[in-house]
């Protein structure tokens, strides 16, 4: 894992990096939190365990903390921020990109995928919906949305999820997590196993025969 420092138009981004090994690299997982920013995510630091855990399989993982860290967090802001470090791991060599995002990340790592033909999944963790546009969650299909909510989650009710999955096309999955608040970590496992298998489904060992597979 390697701290770095990614430019941007808007000003640098700092960043965690933990590089794909493996001559066959399968693509890369970009990864944000909420409002607050941070590198480890929900669930008591899940993105920092996916960092560890993906990279033997070939698949890198970015975690990114936004520049801006305000409540409510700045939509335009933090879109930027992802399509930076998405541009940023394009220019890496990686060819396929998949995002992550909780909370407000959620709503960002959404409109960012709508913005970005290098971002070949999406997936919202607890997500808010305000930033989010129904015409661009429409425009995600067919390419994999899925989208994690806690049944318990009082800041932000698992209904909203659930609007987002009505809107949106083919590619959409929603699991709703009995028992767990906002953070998701009173189901950790589950939501372990979700990530894991549903990374592996969107950056698969062979694209062309995930591809193919999807077709």
């Amino acid at each position: 894992m390697t701290d770095l420092t990614i430019p941007s138009s808007r000003g640098p981004i700092a960043v965690r990096w933990h590089p794909p090994q493996g001559s066959a690299p399968r693509g890369a997982l970009l990864c944000v939190g909420g409002f607050d920013g941070g590198f480890d995510g929900p669930a008591e630091g899940i993105y920092a365990d996916l960092g560890e855990a993906l990279p033997p399989l070939g698949i890198g993982v970015l975690r990114l903390d936004f520049r801006v860290k305000t409540s409510p967090g700045p939509i335009d802001e933090g879109t930027a921020d992802v399509l930076a470090g998405v541009d940023w791991l394009i220019d890496q060599g990686v060819g396929r990109v998949a995002l992550i995002g909780h909370s407000y990340g959620g709503a960002i790592v959404i409109r960012a995928a709508a913005r970005s033909s290098d971002v070949v999944a999406t997936c919202a963790l607890s997500t808010q919906t305000a930033g989010i546009d129904p015409i661009e969650v429409s425009s995600l299909a067919p390419r994999p949305l899925l989208l994690i909510h806690g049944a318990a989650d009082w800041r932000l009710p698992p209904h909203l999820s659930q609007w987002v999955y009505s809107i949106a096309g083919d590619g959409r999955e929603l699991h709703i997590l009995e028992e767990a608040t906002h953070s998701l970590r009173q189901r950790r496992d589950d939501l372990w196993r979700h990530l894991v298998e549903w990374t592996n489904r969107v950056l698969p060992a062979s694209p062309l025969a995930g591809e193919a597979a999807e077709g």
